[in-house]
């Protein structure tokens, strides 16, 4: 099965991988604001972040600092919010699907 991603830079192009799907997963992350150098309120704690996502068992986490624990801790990315991007990706995985007007 091939599967075809878009991405702003070239439109669609093919998937060869599930690496590739993590890359993209971690990349929409990102874009969301889970990144290295930001500041968030996750878990009712506030994390200056040190790392980007990364994969984590069934989900992802990032590594940062917060005043209450003084040193760097993995937080997991909340998985209503991966699933939300992976149902993302899976809706632009399939381009027929996503936009009935293409098809």
């Amino acid at each position: 099965m091939v599967i075809f991603v878009r991405t702003q830079e070239t439109g669609w192009s093919k998937m060869t991988s599930q690496d590739d799907r993590t890359v993209i997963i971690c990349v929409r992350l990102q874009e969301l604001g889970y990144r290295r150098e930001r500041h968030i309120k996750l878990y009712g704690e506030e994390f200056h972040l040190v790392s980007d996502p990364v994969p984590d068992g069934d989900g992802f986490a990032i590594e940062g600092t917060s005043k209450a624990s003084m040193g760097v801790r993995r937080v997991r990315i909340p998985l209503s919010l991966v699933h939300t991007v992976k149902k993302e990706f899976a809706l632009e995985a399939e381009p027929a699907m996503a936009d009935p007007v293409a098809a």
